[in-house]
């Protein structure tokens, strides 16, 4: 069977990264005809039976256009200003053209702290799924107004892979002005080949990221990598294709050869949600150092993390938080889990034996340091 028919036949949910550079016109200032296409397309998606959750760049772009600018301002202050200004006309344009099918668009503006904060992640994941059961398509944009690292957060990409892993989407379509995954990257005058299907993400594969930095938008092939890296490791998969291609959504989803499909390692199952918002949306508070012996167990015996196996760690953390464990030997991270004991706690116990614990700190709540139910494999 064709991959790709495999794959996409089991799709009932998508999320749909629109990029800047996709929604605005040679000068910079957002193409309503564009909207008005890709709105028919989702429409179109709609219609087919699937839920499509929109996300979407463009509101600092729409807010330069209608300041009369023509240069990205490089101050922090003027980019917040610039998307407060943005944010109502990119919207107003997206609910024109959907109303004019039938549909209404609901805007939601978020930032990583709306992730990591478990209530409001699960009260986000209750709006999208009421106003998707409503018939109304979620258009979601981060909230430049108030965000201060979030506007260089990779252009909506990764905001875009952790809407995929809050809903569970089967897969998120990243559109962009490139084709897909270049195998070099494409000089003036001359095309480059695309990658049709990528499995897995490997180290050989994000070596093939080129940046790419325009005055409407700050995205490149790096962060498009690293959300695609997200949504596989979920279980999942990603395309990275060319929006302003004509039908791309509708090609995609009939199975042809368009953009680069990235589908999970083989065998790789999917992760249930709570495990993804442990593995790939909360920001670790610290770093584990583990020795080979433990790197074995977490990874080929699916062992829970114990003190013996320790080494050293960096970072303050505190019970209940998400810390990256890495293999010191190869300086990479290998799992992220909740941990049992804060870090002044594991300082002490490090490299012992569960049974010194007790004796350590004056009790023994947990053998474990990280348990394998709360932790994630990466």
């Amino acid at each position: 069977m064709n991959i790709r028919k495999e794959v996409l036949s089991n799709v009932s949910k998508i999320v749909v990264k629109i990029g800047t550079r996709v929604l605005t016109n040679e000068d910079g200032f957002l193409d309503k005809n564009q909207i008005m296409e890709l709105s028919r397309q989702i429409v179109g998606l709609y219609s087919a039976g699937y839920n499509v959750v929109v996300v979407s760049s463009g509101a600092i772009g729409a807010g330069i256009s209608a300041l009369g600018r023509h240069k990205r301002p490089n101050i922090l202050p003027e980019l917040q200003a610039a998307a407060a200004i943005g944010q109502g006309k990119l919207i107003e344009i997206y609910n024109e053209c959907f109303e004019k099918q039938g549909y209404h668009a609901a805007q939601l503006l978020l930032t990583r702290q709306d992730f990591e904060d478990r209530q409001r992640y699960l009260n986000t994941c209750n709006t999208l799924h009421s106003l998707l059961s409503l018939g109304v398509i979620p258009i979601i944009n981060e909230n430049d107004t108030i965000s201060v690292d979030e506007i260089t957060f990779g252009d909506n990409d990764i905001l875009s892979a952790l809407v995929s892993n809050l809903l569970r989407a089967e897969l998120l379509i990243l559109l962009s002005s490139v084709d897909g995954l270049y195998v070099k990257p494409p000089t003036s005058g001359k095309k480059s080949d695309v990658l049709s299907v990528v499995d897995g993400i490997s180290d050989d594969i994000k070596k093939l990221a080129f940046k790419l930095k325009t005055k409407e938008g700050i995205g490149g092939m790096e962060s498009k990598l690293e959300a695609a890296s997200i949504i596989t490791s979920s279980g999942e998969a990603a395309i990275i294709a060319n929006g302003r291609q004509p039908d791309v959504l509708s090609r995609i989803m009939g199975f042809d050869n368009v953009g680069t499909l990235f589908i999970p390692y083989k065998n790789k199952k999917k992760i249930d949600s709570r495990k993804r918002w442990i593995g790939f949306i909360v920001r670790p508070k610290g770093e584990i150092y583990i020795d080979d012996g433990a790197s074995e167990a977490l990874q080929k015996k699916g062992k829970s993390l114990l003190p013996s196996g320790i080494v050293k760690i960096d970072g303050d953390f505190v019970k209940g938080d998400v810390v990256s464990i890495l293999s010191v030997k190869r300086h990479k991270e290998i799992a992220r889990g909740l941990i049992n004991y804060s870090s002044e706690e594991v300082q002490k116990i490090k490299g012992l034996r569960t049974s010194f614990i007790r004796k350590t700190l004056g009790s023994k709540p947990y053998d474990e340091i990280v348990h394998r139910d709360n932790m994630v494999l990466l």
